[in-house]
């Protein structure tokens, strides 16, 4: 197996206060685009079809340094991180982690990125 990016939905957040004091439309629910569970396996930092191109926005970065090979002080396991979407009202939490053949970042190349 070559190396794949994998991305699995891990919560989907809804802030009710935030909806009651600040959306127009009180019925706007969780995110719809995601299911908890649903995964992503992916050869490259390309944007599958079904993914809200709002999140791969936001998370792009995160992509792309853990299907090149990073890892982060923060986080127990290598070429993984938990991250989420910018959305303020109802966040989508993944995990993002690179699976099969890995490729090491130098510990320099770890320090540029932050």
């Amino acid at each position: 197996m070559g190396k794949k990016l994998k991305i699995t939905v891990l919560k989907k957040e809804l802030y009710k206060g935030f909806v009651d004091e600040y959306v127009v439309d009180k019925s706007v629910t969780a995110c719809e685009m995601f299911e908890v569970g649903q995964v992503f396996l992916l050869d490259s930092v390309d944007k599958p079809d079904g993914f809200c191109p709002w999140a791969w926005a936001d998370l792009h970065r995160e992509f792309t340094a853990v299907f090149y090979g990073a890892s982060f002080p923060w986080i127990s396991q290598k070429n993984t991180i938990i991250s989420c979407c910018t959305d303020g009202i109802r966040p989508v939490v993944f995990k993002i982690e690179c699976v099969g053949e890995k490729t090491e970042l130098a510990p320099e190349s770890l320090e540029r990125m932050r």
